[in-house]
């Protein structure tokens, strides 16, 4: 007798025909899944019921879940921008733009860099002026670049102006680019009258203007005679000097010239003829103006003389390129008065040919400036060029090795000291070339450097300098052409 059907059917066949539909159940899913485009669960319903792992391919999981061509999605990550700038100081910068004078190569953004005082007033948050402080350790290409920067401005209608070259280094690029040097010296036949008279502007009211010549003598005077003294003027010094000056100016013009700085010296060292211009009955004022007098003899009788004491043999020329006051010949010593002065009065010469706002945008280059962080007297009057700066369309470039420099200037809390400090807050742009370990507390405190500035600007190459303007920050490689190279090399007599 045979058996029935349903005793052939024993358990273990069910579940056997259990798993096999519920792994084409699975694979059902998976294709639904697949094609629907969603992931796949991790265990359905019947592989938990039936303990059954789901088998893959050989390449991999397939569908959105296999991440393959997807796109990975992170928690946002916040940060201050204190942070950012000094994890990341150069490398999220974009740069100034395009418009400018071509100074080299990006370092951090491989890109070319361009700079323009001119262009970047007003444009960027923080550019409130347009002088520059252009400080670097001998021999690593600030020169290059102050020169490299001036020539390369001319061709955007720039002129530039050094007035005072104690080296004699700017001579040739001046003649190269059809520019006029004065060279001044003992034997030399250049003459420059500080005193010369500058054209009015155009519009300028007649009395105003004379107000404003005879500001400008009384300062230089008064400049003069401090350097020489050492010393501020005492309050009749001060109106010594105001009478001899009315009095000097007033014959010069019924005599239809110009009044010399002789003429000053000679009324000071007369005190009958002074206190007769006072209208002095008491003859103090020729008594205190004795020491003024010495002080200017020796722009008349001294070791300046000839240079200062005699009208002007060269006119200022507004159309020249390049006009640069050499002073190399007064040689360098452990006194450099003569020289400080020789600057005060070729300064105020050049100063006040460029008072006229119209005569377009130009450039006055500072070098070898450590001297006259020194002096007082200098000290203030860059201080006035510098605030008159946007008003006269000029950018002043003040050049030294170190900024320590700036502390020469005097003692903690002095004028000198604070004047000084005031030319650096004045410059929106900051260049430092390579700086020497005992320089880098000072530079760092002075700039306000991060950390990984003042690790970079202790290890730049030569050429290279960090640019800081109007706090952002670049590392730039000055690029220069090799006739460029040729013109401003100063280590000429090294390599002959």
């Amino acid at each position: 007798m045979r058996a029935s059907a349903s005793a052939l059917y024993t358990p273990a066949k069910a579940d056997r025909a259990a798993r096999r539909q519920a792994r084409q159940d699975l694979a059902a899913a998976r294709r639904q899944a697949r094609d629907a485009g969603r992931p796949v669960r991790k265990r359905d319903a019947a592989e938990s019921d039936l303990g059954i792992r789901p088998v893959y391919p050989a390449s991999g999981r397939p569908g959105p879940a296999s991440l393959r061509g997807g796109k990975l999605k992170l928690p946002r990550h916040r940060m201050t921008t204190a942070v950012a700038a000094c994890a990341y100081p150069f490398l999220a910068e974009g740069g100034l733009g395009s418009e400018g004078v071509y100074i080299g190569r990006d370092v951090h953004a491989e890109a070319s860099f361009v700079f323009d005082p001119f262009a970047l007033y007003g444009k960027i948050e923080g550019f409130t002026n347009p002088n520059i402080l252009l400080a670097g350790v001998i021999g690593m290409g600030k020169s290059a670049l102050a020169k490299s920067l001036a020539v390369r401005s001319i061709a955007f209608g720039y002129r530039i102006y050094v007035p005072c070259d104690p080296k004699g280094e700017w001579t040739s690029v001046a003649q190269e680019l059809g520019g006029r040097t004065i060279a001044l010296g003992p034997g030399m036949p250049g003459k420059l009258n500080p005193l010369d008279a500058p054209t009015a502007p155009p519009g300028a009211d007649p009395q105003a203007w004379q107000l404003e010549i005879r500001k400008r003598r009384l300062l230089l005077l008064a400049s003069l005679a401090r350097t020489v003294l050492s010393r501020d003027l005492a309050p009749m010094e001060h109106t010594a000097l105001d009478i001899a000056l009315d009095t000097v100016v007033a014959e010069a013009h019924a005599a239809s010239r110009t009044p010399l700085l002789g003429d000053i010296a000679s009324l000071l060292g007369d005190p009958q003829r002074l206190n007769d211009a006072h209208g002095d009955p008491s003859r103090r004022l020729g008594a205190a103006a004795e020491d003024l007098a010495h002080a200017l003899r020796r722009l008349v009788a001294g070791d300046l003389a000839g240079m200062f004491d005699a009208p002007s043999t060269v006119q200022f020329d507004p159309s020249s390129p390049m006009l640069t006051i050499d002073l190399s010949r007064l040689g360098s010593s452990g006194d450099d008065t003569g020289l400080v002065l020789a600057m005060t009065c070729a300064s105020a010469w050049m100063e006040a040919a460029l008072a006229d706002p119209g005569s377009g945008r130009r450039w006055v280059i500072y070098d070898e400036a450590w001297r006259v962080l020194r002096h007082l007297p200098l000290l203030e009057r860059m201080q006035s060029n510098w605030k008159l700066s946007r008003g006269l369309g000029i950018a002043n470039m003040l050049v030294i090795h170190r900024l320590s420099d700036l502390l020469s200037a005097g003692d903690a809390g002095s004028r000198g000291r604070a004047l000084a400090e005031g030319l650096l807050t004045d410059c929106s742009t900051r260049i430092i070339y390579r700086q020497e370990a005992d320089q880098l507390a000072a530079t760092a405190g002075l700039l306000g450097l991060t950390g990984v500035e003042t690790e970079a600007i202790s290890n730049l190459n030569k050429g290279r300098g960090l640019w800081k303007v109007a706090g952002r920050s670049f590392i730039v490689q000055h690029l220069l052409h090799p006739a460029e190279r040729m013109l401003y090399d100063t280590d000429a007599r090294m390599h002959s």
